[in-house]
């Protein structure tokens, strides 16, 4: 039995704040329990919901150095879905309304703590991972601090470590002086070869350069951030690293996002019965929204953090031309305040064919995915995405730009070769996105018989976690062994 240890900054159910929690609530789930024993750590926030706090049992609480103090390590550990989830508590780190506050610097120490308490807290829970899963910049000093550690004995050698990068945008970065203070990491670890990047330290650097492995979220994705245009000041590093560098793709939790059974949409469809039914969704949120009812209309979903990373720009600069198409238009998401503004113009403008909902939930994000007929995703870079992976499994095609993980999850439709999952277009430009989006109307409205083998196409997708699991678990067994 191998012993595998997830440590990331935030997990499904108890804090989330985008995808990465997802990932990390849903993957130890999928592996072959007679092998792996994977185990989770995060933080224990303040702001969870009490009742996952009060699931949790005290474990041990020790003293740990860090930032030139003596802090309190408490350990909480709880069990769900037979996965085993340990909690590490310190109010003065993680208390707060959210996971990740404002000050940046405040950020680097909270979790220069949680790293370092993830390996200390090992010999005292009777855990010893063969392999520790680190998870983004927030988790890039576990490796930094085990290559330290091996110094302290023989218990921290030969423990391997997978970094995974869901965002190279995001690196905690700060200035050398005061990441030494806050690590009390010795110096050589602050030089261009190890932890330093352009004269500042980089967590997310440091973890790059000591873990055995680096993944990313999707095989495109992999091979774009070698460039100096994806590669966020650090495409040199992983050129370097390209030998230890894959891409794996995110999954989907296939039981919660299912159109035959979710609870949250009008009407329930499948693979065989979605011409039929499918419109009913359409008819109950025009219905919901206030828009003209009409099944027969094409209404294009938008669910999304609206900010320029998502596209925004490009469907800013050409949302007039568009609402004068036979389309309606549902928006779901919050973000820069001109996006915001400027899809509640629209929706006055156009009143019946637009709706702004500059809100987030759950509930109305499901009745999208279920209702439209396409969803549109015009990332400037996207490393997996899970919106286009939700439209493919309720049968609402993505029309995406070719980038990240979206260029892998998401086929172009081929009218001469009868294939494709979606639509997609190349080049970040407005115009060439609005010209596959009406592409995508012309099938719809003209070749109606094409447009739902499509849908059953994009419906018998796979993209749930079975698959990534078994990617993972060839990774492991390349560092481990069986």
């Amino acid at each position: 039995m191998k012993n595998i240890l997830f440590a990331s900054s935030e997990c499904v159910p108890f804090i989330k704040t985008g995808g990465l929690a997802d990932v990390v609530g849903s993957l130890p789930k999928e592996f072959d329990k007679e092998k792996y024993d994977v185990r989770v750590v995060i933080p224990k926030y303040t702001c969870m919901k009490q009742e996952w706090k009060d699931r949790m049992e005290y474990v041990t609480h020790f003293y740990m150095d860090i930032a030139g103090q003596n802090q309190y390590v408490g350990v909480m550990k709880t069990v769900l879905n037979g996965i085993t989830f340990y909690f590490i508590d310190n109010e003065h780190y993680f208390s707060g309304f959210a996971p990740y506050d404002g000050d940046p610097k405040w950020g680097i120490e909270k979790f220069a703590f949680f790293s370092k308490a993830v390996l200390s807290i090992l010999p005292v829970i009777g855990f010893r991972p063969d392999l520790i899963h680190c998870h983004d910049w927030q988790t890039g000093l576990i490796p930094v601090y085990l290559d330290n550690f091996r110094y302290l004995g023989e218990y921290y050698r030969g423990i391997k470590t997978i970094m995974t990068i869901h965002n190279l945008k995001f690196q905690g970065v700060w200035d050398t002086k005061t990441v030494r203070g806050i690590t009390g990491l010795p110096e050589y670890y602050f030089v261009p070869d190890k932890m330093e990047a352009y004269k500042d330290a980089n967590l997310l650097k440091g973890g790059i350069v000591y873990a055995d492995k680096v993944t990313t979220v999707s095989q495109s994705y992999a091979e774009e951030i070698k460039t100096p245009f994806y590669g966020e000041g650090l495409d040199g590093l992983m050129s370097a690293r390209s030998n230890d560098l894959c891409g794996i793709v995110n999954g989907l939790d296939y039981d919660d996002w299912n159109p035959a059974t979710d609870p949250r949409i009008a009407k329930n469809f499948t693979i065989e019965n979605f011409r039929k039914n499918k419109p009913l969704n359409k008819l109950a949120l025009q219905e919901e929204l206030g828009l003209n009812r009409d099944q027969h209309v094409m209404m294009i979903g938008i669910v999304s953090r609206l900010t320029d990373q998502k596209g925004f720009d490009l469907i800013d600069y050409v949302m007039d031309e568009l609402c004068q198409d036979a389309v309606q238009i549902v928006v779901l998401g919050t973000g820069d305040v001109k996006y915001e503004n400027m899809f509640r113009h629209f929706a006055w403008k156009y009143g019946g064919r637009v709706s702004a909902n500059i809100y987030y939930s759950d509930e109305l994000s499901h009745k999208i995915y279920a209702s439209c007929d396409a969803f549109l995703m015009p990332s400037l870079f996207e490393p997996c995405g899970l919106s286009q992976l939700m439209s493919l499994r309720y049968g609402t095609l993505p029309i995406v730009r070719e980038t990240g993980g979206l260029k892998d999850t998401v086929e172009a439709y081929n009218e001469y070769e009868k294939t494709g999952t979606g639509f997609s277009f190349c080049n970040y430009n407005a115009h060439e996105m609005l010209g596959t989006i009406r592409y995508a109307e012309r099938i719809y409205y003209d070749r109606k018989r094409d447009w739902n083998k499509i849908v059953e196409r994009a419906m018998s997708q796979d993209f749930s976690w079975k698959n990534s699991a078994r990617q993972y678990e060839d990774l492991y067994r390349s560092l481990i062994g069986e």
